[in-house]
């Protein structure tokens, strides 16, 4: 077998395409989970009852006059459970809660015969609360010691020896939002049970062998009797890693006691109220220089907020203390975390998964002392890089870290950063009512797992007599180009044209005990299990064709479909080959598998190597700020970003801008609001649809987007030499935030420091412009 990342002179992966599914996608052809109800008979549906409470306890529950409801069936209530009222790995989300610990929690749910008729029956459910006392805030919460979860500690050198010997130490606080995942497709699943007892879940599910665990444990059955399939998702971003697991064993519980498939989708308003979000963060920190402006300490303390259960907050949180140093060298690091216990929904994977929180910390850190310690923040971020040799707060190598300044040259030679300024400048000089500002920022993310074990994948692989091919793996697609990309995989390995492979929809009886498709490390870890189970039919096929020609094996070569030897002679056809393959009673189907080595991860002492490798990449961004109303116009973007060699760049470049798009508008536009009022809606989440939550859209994007890959990057030890993609470019949106940091300071005089609220809304950009200028005044006696 050949090494993991070496590449084949002629091969499909490398070759740009578009979407497996971009035709069905825009033309509306695609099936999503809910367009499945349409092609199942006598299907009902779920409704959920909603508590108005932030927590309270539920004394009552009196469901009979939801039976008077015309159409409904059946009301699920906890004492239906045959097996864990719980819907999550934790045991700390009980499906049917007797407490509700956020406004929108759902206590029970109706099942009925039309969507309307179950929402009037839950409408008739009803329920006496006994309200409690509730914490909304992070603030609250550290106040109140309400904490859940292990606290984590993570240390190198000397950080208080470091902070009392350096010449220049700052300290702050800094507490910034969360973001709802806003999928295009809310939560869904759909359940039914077959004539032996077998429970079959279509879920819009990350994570579709947890999906069927949970499933099978609310039923109390093994998780041979379950089976789970994700066709494609609209999304998920995260959302969908933990949160579905839930809402499929609601749907196969209904169907279980019915007998009838049920269907539980979502509206955009249950979705935004119901299920979790990006964890917003709070943090102290104390930060040390040297007069060189290098970096020689960090004292960080980060909360963030779990909101009401765990879900995936221990993870999150470990990933934000390994991300605190961005692609700076630190060489003294103290870093405390806690998880705060509050009365929201529960917060969970996003895109970035901590990473982001806890690099805009040191982000926030460098773009607030750039200006006390008299440095262009560009040139501060450019001294502190990490160079060959460093290493992590956490003891593993920066290996690559040339790359970081390969991007940096890259960017700034190719976006004429230093021409720009010049002219930015002279514009800021003759525009008193209006600024502009360029700010470039790093990203340096570590790949794979926090969790060891979860770094692992399969596959199964068939070629038929025809000599077509059908491969199934434990990814799932969301619209970020998996599939695609492991077609590519595939064809490249076996050595056939693109045609010939067709990819089967993602299920547990398929290939079992899978991991999320989430970590950024979906391709690196299916895709080395496909290609693991290509090898072996290969092989097989190698043997079979070198007797046909009366060659060795080894000297059997097999490209777009043809299977010739090293020297001239006969050309054979791949389904020649597969036929004759057959007629020898050759096994043409191959179960793959892939463990990624040389992972080790102490979470306790929080040193060791939890990642293969890193992502690096670079981004420069140019904004221009109104100073009357703060809003802004994001002019142009330059982005290179390393994605090793990449397997199908069409789609890398897509994932780079649209995770770009998404950064951008988690730190300036999309704003979370719960009601922190000790009225009656206190605990109600106020931003429940577009019209109050604002996303990114056209007007948001830059005028001119240069977006380029690093050449000459291949990753030795990950398939055909390719890196993630799908997390580290949303990262490079901090550009977006330190530039319109520095446009409104740029109303202030030299050397003004800003301190800028996350989400940066032109409310908050206002505020900060506001207080610069305002610093002009005090200066001049005004």
């Amino acid at each position: 077998m050949s090494s993991l990342s070496e590449r084949p002179p002629v091969a499909v992966v490398g070759v740009p395409m578009p979407h497996e599914s971009a035709a069905l996608h825009v033309t509306g052809h695609a099936l999503y989970t809910d367009d499945l109800v349409q092609r199942t008979r006598d299907v009902l549906h779920a409704y959920p009852v909603q508590s108005p409470h932030t927590h309270a306890r539920v004394t009552t529950l009196r469901v009979k006059p939801a039976y008077d409801v015309p159409g409904v069936v059946r009301v699920l209530t906890a004492e239906d459970v045959p097996g864990v009222n719980d819907a999550g790995v934790k045991h700390d989300e009980p499906l049917f809660p007797s407490e509700v610990m956020f406004q929108g929690h759902a206590i029970c749910w109706v099942l009925a015969e039309t969507l309307e008729a179950a929402r009037l029956g839950a409408a008739a459910v009803e329920v006496e609360y006994e309200p409690l006392e509730s914490l909304v805030t992070v603030r609250e919460a550290i106040a109140a010691g309400s904490f859940q979860g292990t606290g984590r500690h993570l240390e190198r050198g000397d950080a208080e020896g470091a902070l009392a010997d350096a010449a220049h130490v700052f300290e702050g606080e800094f507490e910034f939002a969360g973001q709802e995942h806003f999928y295009l497709e809310t939560h869904a699943a759909l359940a039914h049970v077959d004539e032996g007892g077998q429970i079959f879940v279509q879920s819009s599910t990350q994570h579709p062998s947890e999906t069927q665990e949970i499933v099978a444990h609310v039923l109390g059955l093994a998780s041979h009797a379950v089976t789970v399939q994700c066709l494609r998702m609209g999304g998920g971003f995260g959302g969908k890693e933990m949160q579905p697991h839930g809402f499929a064993a609601i749907a196969a519980l209904g169907s279980t006691l019915t007998g009838r498939p049920v269907r539980l989708r979502l509206n955009r308003t249950q979705d935004v109220t119901m299920s979790g979000k990006r964890h917003g963060f709070h943090s102290r920190w104390k930060a040390g220089f040297d007069d060189d402006g290098h970096l020689v300490a960090l004292d960080a303390t980060l909360t963030s907020d779990g909101g009401w259960s765990l879900d995936l907050s221990e993870p999150v949180l470990a990933r934000a203390m390994c991300h605190i140093d961005n692609a700076y060298w630190i060489p003294n690091v103290r870093v405390d975390g806690q998880i705060a216990k509050t009365n929201k929904t529960s917060q969970t994977a996003f895109r970035g998964f901590g990473g982001p929180q806890g690099m805009l910390v040191v982000e926030d850190i460098l773009g607030r002392c750039a200006p006390l310690l008299g440095y262009d923040a560009m040139e501060l971020r450019h001294r502190n890089l990490y160079k060959l040799g460093d290493s992590t707060p956490y003891g593993q190598p920066v290996r690559h870290a040339d790359r970081l300044e390969a991007c940096w040259s890259r960017v700034s030679a190719g976006g004429d950063v230093v021409g720009r300024k010049a002219e930015i400048e002279q514009f800021n000089a003759t525009h008193p009512h209006k600024k502009r500002a360029l700010a470039m920022t790093p990203v340096k993310f570590g790949i794979s797992f926090n969790l060891t074990a979860f770094n692992q994948a399969g596959a199964l692989v068939h070629v038929y007599k025809d000599g077509s091919v059908l491969i199934n793996h434990g990814g799932t697609e969301m619209g970020q180009g998996l599939h695609t990309k492991m077609l590519q995989v595939a064809a490249t390995t076996l050595g056939v044209p693109l045609a010939r492979v067709r990819l089967a929809p993602t299920r547990t009886d398929k290939v079992p005990n899978t991991s999320a498709t989430a970590a950024s490390s979906g391709a690196d870890l299916n895709g080395a299990a496909i290609k693991n189970a290509c090898e072996q039919i290969r092989e097989r096929l190698e043997q079979v064709a070198g007797g046909r020609l009366g060659i060795s094996p080894h000297d059997v070569r097999i490209s777009d479909g043809v299977v010739r030897g090293l020297s001239e002679g006969e050309d054979l056809r791949w389904e020649d080959v597969v036929k004759a393959a057959y007629h020898q009673r050759v096994q043409l189907w191959a179960a793959g598998f892939y463990r990624t080595e040389g992972l080790h991860w102490d979470a306790n002492a929080m040193r060791g190597e939890p990642f293969k490798y890193f992502a690096y990449g670079v981004a420069a961004a140019e904004v221009e700020v109104d100073g009357f109303s703060g809003a802004y116009t994001l002019r142009r973007v330059d982005i290179v970003h390393d994605v090793g060699d990449s397997l199908s760049p069409l789609i890398d470049l897509g994932q780079i801008e649209g995770g770009f798009v998404q950064g951008a508008g988690w730190l300036t536009l999309e704003d979370l609001r719960w009601d922190e009022s000790n009225g009656p809606n206190r605990g109600r989440l106020a931003t429940q649809a577009a019209s109050t939550y604002k996303l990114p859209s056209f007007s948001e994007m830059p005028e001119v987007f240069n977006v380029r890959l690093l050449e000459k990057a291949h990753e030795d030890g990950a398939v055909y030499g390719a890196k993630a993609v799908g997390e580290p470019p949303l990262m490079l949106a901090f550009s977006v935030r330190e530039a319109l940091r520095q446009a409104a300071a740029a109303f202030g005089p030299a050397g003004t420091s800003v301190d800028l609220a996350s989400p940066a809304t032109p409310e908050a950009v206002y505020w900060a412009l506001d207080r610069a200028r305002s610093s002009v005044l005090t200066a001049s006696g005004v």
